[in-house]
């Protein structure tokens, strides 16, 4: 017998192509304008899958779908929608439709993923409730960002381990956010540890803790990145500049379930999701002995890519509004901008991708004072010339690191008291010895505007301005 597929759409021209298209691949098809009308239907055991748009006239498909569920929960509902965000996704998942396809859909895909709806068994939906009115963590209605939504909302009901690839600025921490959050490990907590932050000697210690007296300077035992991640969520990013030794730990922890801290002897079992994320080519790392194979399989359960900005660039203006309304959130002027302004935005390369449109809307937002932004401001700060280059000295020895320079002011200083020690407040002291330069330099890289300083340093701008008041720190002129 063939398949019945009830399509309701209040769009006639939809409703026809889906009709034509559903008819000659052999299914019966009844469509209607309304929710009522479907509602009926399914109330009367018409139908074995439901298409349905979101918004119709009488009622939308998220206030339908949990009814549906209740009544028919072995019938497969496809949810087909003109808005193309990633909480339509999100919510259509939550309310237990089988798929979420934007607006224009390929007539092709849709005819597969009935087929496929009529043929499996039907899952049950996260018991979750989206509210209307929550932020959206990601933004863009391209076809790139539309896919990767579709894929995220079928992730999000799995603990599968996801690899997320992408150029730096593409916002693979705010994928990782949003599976944990929007997934059934939401209730649990989401660390986040950055691989190519931490010195390689210190990363098994961070990742799997340590006991008292494991090493110089243990002094008591400290609890690692998975126990405190345990029952949510472990971000590891930049996974590609993790050692060796560490790669090898990290696997069995993905094999066996299980982990010793660094000077332990007892084995910890471990309940923790893994998201990793890189920005390099991992299997041109295997090829020079850089990453382990067997790794890379365990982590790249389900790949997923982050498109850089330049290939989503109907994306830009959306995002800059989204942006500009974070900076108004935040008690900046509001902002918008003109036409051409958001020309000469989709115009531009991004190699910092959206990390660097997001510096730019905050200047735009914080340093003009029109309402309106127009491309004039837009090419002002896009052409803005390197910062000069700060003088770096010729002491020895070369190609010392920051840490080695660190560590050899350290030795020295420790040497003047011969067999004594410092006098008290040695912390702070040295804090504040880092603190003057940083700072310092960060005002000379941004000719001394001191909002672009607090974003290069990574602070807000009260901080930075107490730190410059406290630190005693010399003004430039021109300082902003």
């Amino acid at each position: 017998m063939k398949s019945t597929v009830l399509v309701a759409d209040d769009d006639g021209a939809i409703r026809t192509v889906l009709n034509q298209a559903l008819s000659r691949a052999g299914y019966e098809v009844r469509c209607t304008s309304n929710a009522a009308t479907l509602w009926n239907w399914i109330e009367q055991g018409e139908g074995d899958l439901v298409i349905t748009d979101v918004i119709m006239p009488d009622e939308t498909a998220f206030d339908l779908l949990p009814r549906v569920k209740k009544r028919r929960p072995d019938m497969p509902v496809v949810v087909i929608s003109a808005q193309n965000t990633f909480m339509t996704a999100i919510r259509a998942s939550e309310r237990g439709a089988y798929e979420y396809m934007p607006k224009p859909f390929d007539l092709k895909e849709l005819i597969s993923v009935v087929g496929r709806a009529l043929s499996e068994p039907q899952g049950k939906p996260l018991e979750r409730a989206g509210e209307p009115g929550e932020p959206m963590p990601l933004v863009g209605r391209s076809a790139a960002m539309q896919e990767i939504y579709r894929v995220l909302a079928r992730l999000m009901q799995t603990d599968l381990t996801v690899l997320i690839h992408g150029e730096s600025g593409t916002g693979k921490e705010l994928v990782a956010r949003a599976l944990h959050d929007y997934g059934k490990r939401r209730k649990g907590p989401f660390v986040a540890i950055n691989m190519a932050a931490i010195p390689k000697d210190l990363i098994e210690a961070e990742l799997f803790g340590y006991e008292k007296g494991a090493f110089t300077g243990a002094s008591s035992r400290h609890a690692g990145r998975f126990e405190q991640a345990e029952g949510g969520t472990l971000f590891l990013d930049e996974i590609g500049d993790m050692p060796m030794e560490a790669q090898t730990r990290l696997l069995r922890v993905l094999q066996e379930g299980e982990y010793t801290t660094v000077g332990g002897r007892t084995s910890i079992r471990t309940n923790v999701r893994i998201v990793a994320a890189t920005n390099r080519d991992l299997r041109q790392w295997i090829g020079q002995g850089l990453f382990r194979e067997d790794l890379y399989f365990r982590l790249n359960v389900v790949p997923l890519r982050l498109p850089p900005l330049r290939e989503r660039r109907e994306d830009i203006t959306d995002l800059a509004r989204h942006f500009f309304a974070a900076c108004e959130a935040e008690g900046l002027p509001a902002k918008r901008l003109d036409a051409e302004a958001g020309a000469a935005l989709q115009a531009h390369r991004w190699p910092g991708n959206v990390r660097e449109l997001e510096n730019l809307i905050r200047r735009l937002a914080a340093l003009y004072p029109e309402d309106v932004i127009t491309a004039a401001h837009v090419e002002h700060e896009l052409d803005d010339g390197p910062a000069p280059q700060l003088a770096m000295s010729d002491g020895p020895p070369a190609n010392e690191s920051l840490q080695e320079a660190v560590e050899r002011h350290l030795a020295d200083y420790f040497a003047e008291f011969g067999n004594g020690l410092p006098p008290p407040g040695l912390y702070h002291r040295i804090i504040r010895e880092v603190e003057y330069p940083l700072v310092s330099a960060a005002l000379a890289a941004t000719r001394g505007n001191q909002i672009k300083a607090a974003e290069l340093l990574g602070v807000n701008r009260n901080t930075l301005r107490k730190k410059i008041r406290d630190l005693d720190v010399r003004m430039m002129r021109g300082v902003r």
